[in-house]
Parts: C-alpha cells; structure tokens; sequence
C-alpha cells in the first residue's frame, strides 16, 4: 500500500449528503449575505439582483465540472488535486496555490466580519474595533481570537466537526430568511428602485463587476467545501453532486431575498447621495433599528458570530485538506501530508493555515479588501476545473465515473468562458494584482521541480504553458480593456467582452490538448484499480447468491 493510501485510511468516510450539503451551504452563507447586498447595491443599484444570479449561474456551470472530478477521485483536498492529474506538476501547482489562496484567505475574512459587525454596538470599546475602513489593533487583536477558536473546533475530530456544523448550518439558513422576510414585512419601498438613477445606475458593467468583486464570487465559491472532504464522504458519486449543486441553489434563493429586502428597506432619505454612498457598518442590523426591528438586530449581532464563525470553522477543515492535497501532489513537506490516526485530522496542517490566517489579517483588515483578492483567486482556481474533466476524459478514459454528464463537452467550454468574463469583470488593477499573487507561489514549485532531470521537467513544463500563458494574457487584455472594467479602453466596449470570450475558449482547447498521462495520473489510476481489486472478494460471494 502507498503512502498516500495509507494517510487517506486514517480519514473517516462518515459524513453522507445531508452533512456535506450542510458543508456546501455552511461554506456559502457565512458573511458574504452580511455584507454582501449592500456591497452589490453599491456597486450595481437594484440590478444586483442580476448580480446574484449570474454568480450563481456561473457557479452552478463551473460546479458541474468539479462534480464529475469529485466523484472520479474522491480524495481530501479535491480542487488542489484535479490539474495535477491532468496536466502535471506546473500546471497543478499554479491551480492549487490559486485554489489555496483563495480559500485560507476567507478565514481571517469571516473573523474580520464578525468583529466589524460587532462595532456597531453601543459601547465605545466595541466602536473602537472598527475605524471605517479596516479593524484596529483592538478589532485584529478579537479577530485573532476567533482564527484559534476555529482552529481548536476542527483539532479534535471529524465527527465534532461534521455535529457541530449541521447545527450551525440550520440557525445560519435559519436567520438570513427571518431577517429578508421581517425586513420586507416592516418596510417595501418599491420607490427605490427608480430613485438614486433608477434600476442600473451605474450601467450593465457594474452588474458584471459586482459579480466578481462585491463578495458574490466569495459567496458561491462555498461549493468547493464538499469536493475538498471528499475523503470523508460514505458514497461520493451520489453524495458529491447533491450536494454542490443543491447548496448553490438553496443559497440562491436565500441570497435573493436578502437583496431584495435590503433595496427595498433602505430609507428613501439615505439615497440622497445615491447607492455608493451607503456607509452602515452593520447593513441588515442597521436596517433592521431604522424600522424599530430591535428584536431582529440583536438577532443579526448574534448571527454575526455564529455565521462567519461557522463557515471559518468549514474553511479550516476544507484548507488542511487542501494542505495535504498540495504535499502529495510534491510540493510541501512530508509533513504537512501527516493525518492523526485517532481523530482522523490533518493537524500539521491545520497549524500551516492558522499561521497563513494571521499574516493575511495583518495585511488586509477590511472585508471589502479580503473579498477582492478572495474573489479573482477564486476565479483563477475555477478555469481548471473546465479542461481538466474533458482532458481526462480523453486520456484517462477507462476511469470510472460515476457522475458523468452527456452535456459535459458544451458545459465545459461555457464555464471556461464564464471564468474567463469574471476575471476580467473584476477589474484592472486587481486582476493583475492577484495574478501577480499567483506569482508569488512559483519559487515554491521551483524548489521541487527544478532539480528534476530535463527530460523528466519538460512534459510538465509543456503541458502547463497553457496556464502561464493564458494569466499573462489575461493581465495584459484586462489592462487594455474597457475602462469601465479599470482598462486603458484600447478595446470598446462590448467587443471587449467577446474578446475575452474568444480567448477563453481558445485556452480551453489548447489546454484540452496539453493534457498527458503524467507519473500522478498513472499513479492514481493503479491505486484506484488496487481499491477496486481489494473489495472484489466481497462483491463475489453476494453475486453468487
């Protein structure tokens, strides 16, 4: 038996699809439906609505492409594995520090928005968490806080983690429905949507750019959680796809309630200075005292420990998965692959994300500024999961599937594009930004890979020059694009949108194509065929029968 088979034996397959949807819905409610309506509104006016939609559109696309992966290979840490098995080493490395970026930095985002909630309270040492635009020393300090509450809620075992979560999970589906329902009860001003410029004041490309930058992208990007525990699941080709795709739609219903109270709630007098202007530290708590809702407020300051806490807590088992994913595709220490045969928890780990939380609470102390980089990292990872299922569909086709999609060859391109239209939504110069984040991830790869012999280096770097390729292209057609997307406006607009549209299909077919059978692939392949092998004496005297 591998090394690898072996530390997967120590995780539990205990949590079956009414425990990962809870994971799924958990991961995508947290703060993102605290923030994130008037966030939307500001950005877009009343056509946020759109906003939620797209997103999740977009979601639901790229999901069903990661579904039929999860299920092929139901491994911990399944997003940062899928290049990998398709493309080799460069190509899975740039997606897994993408995909890893993207999911450790929302744990220091949702302690950052339980204590910025927390500094609409009365009293000034609570005022004093928060100055307006990032935590102070005081506001990091209690934030720091929750990271190790977090932390110790996942060091002890799956079994807590799973009980203690579907409890979270119902009072976080729970309260955001209460909260849209009392709202729009107490107070519907259909008026709002034609003050302040009317249903889309700013124009169709803030709708665009709300969807990757305002937190909705944040929000969906949930989905991911049950594919990274799918080491966990009892029977992952059912479970899996259950539960990514029923907990995007769940949470858009949710998610569009919430944005409908919200426009409709917000006194007509606040809108004087229009949408953008709207400055509440605690949106729906504030709303919710404008219309004499004391009782639904304390209700919201409450929930607003319990639901970022909750998706923390999802998201610091989700990246230790993720942890170890990345130290058995070769590029961390053995030690980080290390799971605690009793609990069943990749502690190492566990440790490795806490300390990454604290350094980017440090760097970024605001939600707005986390949801961003969160946001464009997250739609890097997604532009994998598109040509890597088709990929192995052409060189790994003897692979079970027990979800395959008929409709798999139109899905993929489509979601590829849609990624491809929500980097460039969210704007130059955070685009480039984060694409240099990416960046910053290489010399880690360089240290494992470079000291390969040439012939042994050149298939990976091949096969994965895609990749590097289509962020460099993509930085520099953000930089020229549209200005209303932050570009110079060498391209006009809406030929802008085509052009990326173009491009991300022609990524798509060449990364289809640089797909080979690497050492991970044919590895995989012969330790899935072992696990099959190994329960066929079960199987045959039932069949006997």
């Amino acid at each position: 038996m591998s090394t690898e088979q072996g530390s997967h034996s120590n995780y539990r397959r205990t949590l079956g699809p009414v425990a990962l949807t809870a994971v799924g819905l958990g991961s995508i409610i947290g703060s993102g439906w605290l923030f994130g309506a008037q966030r939307a509104a500001g950005i877009a006016g009343p056509a946020a609505i759109l906003a939620w939609v797209i997103g999740a559109v977009v979601a639901l696309t790229i999901a069903l492409t990661y579904s039929e992966l999860g299920a092929m290979f139901p491994k911990a840490g399944g997003m940062v594995r899928y290049g990998q098995y398709s493309h080799g080493s460069l190509a899975g490395y740039l997606a897994a520090w993408a995909n890893w970026i993207a999911i450790v930095s929302v744990i220091p985002g949702e302690a950052t928005a339980s204590v910025q909630y927390m500094s609409s309270w009365k009293w000034q040492w609570a005022k004093d968490l928060y100055d307006g635009k990032e935590l102070t020393g005081s506001g990091v300090a209690l934030a720091s806080v929750l990271l190790i509450f977090y932390f110790f809620l996942n060091w002890f075992a799956i079994t807590l983690f799973a009980k203690t979560n579907n409890a979270i999970t119902v009072f976080k589906v729970v309260v955001p429905v209460l909260t849209a329902g009392a709202l729009m009860w107490s107070h519907f001003d259909t008026h709002n949507i034609e003050s302040a410029g009317g249903f889309a004041p700013n124009g169709w490309s803030a709708v665009f750019t709300a969807v990757a930058t305002s937190g909705i992208v944040w929000a969906y990007n949930g989905f991911q959680s049950p594919l990274n525990m799918a080491g966990e699941a009892r029977n992952p080709g059912k479970s899996l796809p259950k539960a990514v795709i029923g907990s995007i739609l769940i949470a858009l219903v949710i998610y569009i309630a919430l944005q409908v109270a919200f426009l409709m709630a917000v006194p007509s007098a606040d809108l004087s200075d229009g949408w953008k202007a709207l400055t509440y530290k605690s949106p729906l708590a504030d709303l919710a005292i404008a219309w004499g809702l004391n009782w639904l407020a304390i209700v919201l300051y409450a929930d607003a420990f319990i639901s970022p806490s909750g998706t923390g807590m999802i998201y610091a088992a989700t990246t230790s998965r993720m942890i170890h994913g990345v130290q058995e595709n070769g590029h961390l220490p053995g030690i980080f692959g290390k799971v605690d045969p009793k609990t069943g928890v990749p502690r190492p780990a566990l440790v490795l994300n806490l300390v990454v939380a604290f350094l980017f609470l440090a760097v970024f102390r605001g939600w707005g500024s986390l949801a961003e980089i969160v946001s464009v990292a997250t739609v890097i990872s997604y532009i994998t999961g598109p040509v890597a299922v088709m990929s192995l569909r052409r060189i790994a086709p003897g692979l079970g599937r027990p979800v395959k999609l008929r409709a798999m060859p139109v899905i993929a391109p489509i979601a590829m594009i849609f990624g491809s239209l929500v980097l460039y939504w969210g704007k130059w110069p955070l685009t480039g930004k984060v694409i240099l984040i990416m960046a910053v991830g290489l010399p880690i790869w360089a240290w494992y890979e470079l000291r390969k012999p040439w012939a042994e280096l050149k298939p990976h770097l091949k096969a994965g020059a895609w990749m590097v390729t289509y962020l460099l292209v993509m930085a520099f057609v953000s930089w020229a694009g549209g200005t209303e997307f932050g570009g110079k406006g060498y391209l006009a607009e809406g030929w802008d949108l085509l052009v990326v549209a173009v491009i991300g299909l022609a990524f798509y077919v060449w990364g289809v194509r640089s797909a080979w059978r690497n050492p991970t692939l044919v590895a995989t392949e012969r330790e899935i065929a072992a696990l099959e092998s190994d329960r066929l004496p079960d199987a045959e005297p039932a069949a006997s029968k």
